[in-house]
């Protein structure tokens, strides 16, 4: 133990640490703002939304801070922001006891595929047209939302537009905390914002006991892992190669599918590999030599400790805004996975169709047989490829896209 406090004394750096800070910061001001549009659907209480973030906070603290230190790699693990997305696409047909045991339940089948290492052959079972038009669907309704809003508010929605799009040119790594600041300010400037009254404390988990239903599984388990496998550990793992770290994603997938199962039962959704915010921390600007850019998940972890710790205050925090800011930050957060997944779902003739049908019927809201869109747009989709083409032109893996966290 001692050697290792030595060494990460030795390796500790003020850019990394910066690093660390700003991927938590950009995914709390993004990727969050969708799990309180879930939990507005669910009308949760106040308590419950505080166990939420202190599960995932806490469950990405500890395996990324394990998988930095154990593999000398800037691991950035989040928590799954298109599985946040089914949240808000099934609430209030789901209670939350049925939404843990989905949690529960893709965990375990999500350790299972990363400890027998069939992580990369199960993907190529997945056309890569299809699991993006299922994303691409799931995804659109925020998209949407982000116009709808200005019904109400088009003064506060349309400066954060403009605000994304001047960012998005001039300092592209930080739109979304200056798309937040534009929001929040002008909210205050209009006297938009919610009475709250303030105070800190320290946050208490809440215990959710489980109900397995075949709806929560065939509703939410089953999405939930395919688009953790496909839309987050694979372009996760495709930033870490990119970036010239050659950790293997057994132990990546098997830590974080183990963080997973320990924060299900507080309310806590799958622990995922970053991907969007891991970039943040795997540059030059996280450290010059690339072997002490671990540094910079160390500290990831350390600040999602603190927001895990303080997650009442946070919950305060957002509450003061109003539904209609929280819808334009989620559109504008997730603008980028719409258009890649979109882009994807096109970009093959021979998937084309398929996934123009799989979107279709994801984005339509459908529920037969009890069902919801999201599990009908991929069983839809998977027989129309299989009708289409030969068996052979499915087999190719999904490609990464930016649809995950942060």
């Amino acid at each position: 133990m001692m050697t290792l406090l030595k060494t990460l004394k030795d390796d500790w750096s003020i850019s990394a640490t910066v690093a660390g800070f700003l991927a938590v910061l950009i995914s709390y001001s993004g990727p969050l703002i969708i799990f309180f549009q879930a939990a507005q659907k669910a009308n949760v209480s106040t308590s419950m939304m505080i166990s939420w973030i202190w599960g995932i906070s806490i469950g990405a603290a500890v395996a990324g801070i394990y998988l930095s230190i154990r593999y000398r790699t800037p691991v950035i693990t989040a928590w799954s922001a298109p599985g946040t997305a089914l949240l808000v696409a099934l609430f209030p047909h789901i209670t939350l006891n049925e939404v843990v045991a989905a949690y529960i339940t893709s965990a375990i089948v999500i350790f299972i595929v990363g400890a027998t290492g069939y992580f990369d052959k199960l993907l190529k079972w997945i056309p890569q047209g299809i699991a993006a038009g299922m994303m691409a669907g799931i995804l659109f309704q925020f998209g949407l939302g982000l116009f709808v809003a200005t019904d109400t508010m088009p003064l506060i929605v349309f400066s954060m537009l403009i605000c994304y799009l001047l960012a998005k040119r001039y300092s592209p790594r930080y739109t979304m905390l200056w798309v937040l600041l534009c929001g929040v300010s002008l909210s205050l400037f209009l006297g938009k914002m919610n009475p709250v009254a303030m105070h800190f404390s320290f946050a208490a988990p809440q215990l959710i006991l489980p109900e397995w239903t075949w709806h929560s599984t065939f509703n939410l388990a089953l999405p939930l892992i395919i688009v953790s496998l496909t839309g987050q550990f694979l372009p996760g793992m495709a930033i870490m190669k990119l970036s010239g770290y050659d950790t293997p994603a057994k132990p990546i997938i098997t830590a974080s599918s183990i963080a997973s199962l320990a924060v299900a039962c507080m309310g806590g959704i799958t622990i995922v590999l970053a991907a969007i915010t891991a970039a943040l921390c795997m540059g030059k600007d996280a450290h010059e030599l690339k072997e002490k850019r671990y540094i910079a998940g160390v500290a990831n972890g350390i600040f999602y400790i603190l927001g895990g710790l303080f997650a009442g205050s946070i919950v305060m925090l957002f509450s003061l805004l109003p539904k209609e800011l929280i819808a334009a930050l989620a559109g504008l957060a997730l603008l980028g996975a719409i258009g890649t997944n979109v882009m994807i779902a096109m970009k093959d003739d021979q998937q084309r169709d398929a996934a123009l049908i799989t979107f279709l019927a994801t984005v339509s809201g459908m529920h037969f047989l009890g069902l919801s869109s999201v599990f009908w747009g991929i069983c839809i989709g998977v027989i129309a490829q299989l009708l289409l083409n030969k068996p052979e032109k499915i087999t190719s893996p999904a490609q990464p896209s930016s649809s995950q966290t942060g």
